[in-house]
């Protein structure tokens, strides 16, 4: 199998499509195996970590990914006893441990976001009437003095329907204006123990365990339980990841914000917009070297979205291929010495993925990236992810061709167009 078929087949597109990629960038960056360059790579980093973990090429896929996520839990409890055995549905009223924790490991800047009187103003005109009577509150005003601004903004997500949601995203947000945004500090919020019954009411199921609102520099954390091995790493690395991923938007706020379609650019990146299918035929057809840009886990959805099989950049990816840069301080603040396996072992690995031979005979993928790994780990191997390697291989690719900053820099430029043509 040569290199165009081992990488195709991990990213699950086609060696002919690859082949194609390489041979359009050699044109525009004189690089020539770069394919040959990254499976070996990865060949190469699979070997070591086989090796460091005792196990061969001939190990079954359960071997590996047991054994992998094996390593994880003994992380996961370390870094429970770090933060104090946190109960969450007890530490709303305390929370400094987890925030201290999180900001010793990195501090974002300030960012741009929505002024929070604004956001009242804005509110008041479209009343979040579920919300309103479950308190039995009078007003907005009332709303937020009694509850909490962070809460409040937070809530929203769960107790009002996606109709309510919509229209306050496209109508309220329309008649933004520069003076309307300020610059503060990004704010870590958990939740008190009420808003879970809230969101189960409303939801009938539990809501994101992490999440963040970009305009507003708000991440929260909701107040489930700890109960499962690899929930308290989850729960710390997603919030290092919105800990990058929420200065990132803001930084692109700033770009925009004195643009005369400033709006539509600001709700196309809260969308989270990515190029429709339809238009990616008119992509295709060029002869230059395109590169989509792919804001969502389109494989969430669709782990067979054809966009997927496209060569692609993932904002998303580079947020966590940061997070594992922080890996190394996090293993500091830990105190976790160990030379092998300490959280700081993943730092390189967010690419790295093979295939082996499952109990069954059949080759499966494994991936050896934490996040795909704790996901699955947490889900109990219900779903094994894989999309969170395959999206970081992508740009892996595109970094070994023109560098990484090259990337990030043409990310920001054109993610509003959608695609980077070179």
């Amino acid at each position: 199998m040569d290199s165009y078929q081992k990488i195709a087949r991990i990213l699950n597109t086609s060696p002919e499509a690859l082949q194609d990629l390489d041979t359009k960038m050699i044109v525009v960056t004189g690089k020539q195996g770069v394919i040959d360059k990254v499976a070996k790579q990865n060949d190469e980093t699979v070997g070591r970590v086989l090796e460091d973990l005792g196990l061969t090429r001939q190990s079954t896929a359960e071997e590996v990914y047991d054994t992998l996520t094996g390593k994880l839990i003994e992380i996961d409890k370390k870094l429970f006893e770090l933060l104090g055995r946190p109960d969450l549905s007890n530490l709303s009223s305390d929370s400094s441990k987890i925030q201290n924790t999180a900001f010793q490991v990195f501090t974002p800047p300030q960012g741009l976001f929505i002024k929070k009187e604004k956001v009242a103003e804005l509110l008041a005109k479209q009343p979040p009437q579920s919300l309103l009577d479950h308190f039995d509150y009078q007003s907005v005003e009332e709303l937020l003095e009694k509850e909490g601004f962070a809460s409040v903004v937070a809530a929203l997500r769960f107790t009002q329907t996606s109709e309510w949601m919509r229209q306050f995203f496209d109508v309220a947000y329309a008649d933004l204006k520069p003076e309307d945004f300020e610059n503060r500090d990004v704010e870590i919020k958990v939740l008190d123990i009420k808003w879970l019954t809230i969101a189960q009411k409303f939801m009938g199921k539990k809501f994101h365990n992490v999440s963040h609102l970009k305009e507003f520099g708000i991440i929260f954390i909701s107040p489930d339980p700890i109960d499962m091995p690899g929930e308290t790493l989850r729960m710390f690395i997603l919030l290092l990841h919105y800990l990058h991923e929420v200065p990132f938007y803001s930084g692109l706020f700033r770009k925009f914000l004195n643009d005369s379609d400033f709006v539509a650019k600001l709700q196309s990146l809260l969308r989270g917009d990515v190029l429709e299918e339809s238009e990616i035929l008119k992509i295709k057809s060029k002869k230059s070297a395109v590169w989509l840009i792919i804001q969502r886990y389109l494989a969430k959805d669709d782990i067979y979205d054809p966009r997927l099989a496209m060569q692609h950049i993932s904002p998303e990816a580079e947020h966590w291929y940061r997070v594992a840069n922080n890996f190394g301080k996090l293993a500091e603040v830990m105190g976790d010495k160990e030379e092998k396996f300490s959280i700081s072992y993943w730092t390189e690995l967010d690419h790295v993925g093979d295939f082996f031979k499952n109990k069954e005979g059949v080759d499966t993928l494994v991936s050896f990236d934490v996040v795909d790994l704790i996901m699955s780990l947490v889900k109990q191997g219900e779903i094994k992810y894989l999309y969170h390697q395959q999206e970081a291989m992508w740009n892996h690719i595109f970094s070994e061709y023109m560098g990484r900053d090259t990337m990030n820099k043409l990310t920001e430029e054109n993610i509003i167009k959608g695609f980077i043509e070179l």
